[in-house]
């Protein structure tokens, strides 16, 4: 299967969401957090550092449970910032349904 390539929306989007949940992690273990959310740590380190940028949503549910985080705190913090309105190729990010 031929993977369509990330839009730089979606490679920013990876990027911020891997910066939060390494934030919320703060001093715990990477190997600590994998474990409890059921994950691999090379899973979690792919995430928060962007190199897994399209997380499954069970994935990323798991994360923000273990890290006390709900999903709607995750995406809301993950979200570029109101005032971005465009990335660095001129597209804007997709809108909400």
């Amino acid at each position: 299967m031929v993977r369509t390539p990330l839009t730089p929306w979606e490679r920013e989007r990876g990027e911020r969401l891997g910066a939060l949940l390494r934030a919320a992690r703060g001093e715990r273990s990477m190997v600590e957090i994998a474990a409890a959310a059921g994950l691999s740590a090379e899973t979690l380190r792919k995430i928060e550092t962007g190199r897994a940028p399209t997380a499954g949503f069970f994935t990323i549910a798991a994360l923000g449970t273990t890290l006390g985080m709900s999903l709607d705190e995750l995406a809301a913090l993950a979200a570029p910032p109101a005032e971005a309105g465009a990335d660095s190729a001129g597209a804007s990010p997709p809108a909400a349904a």
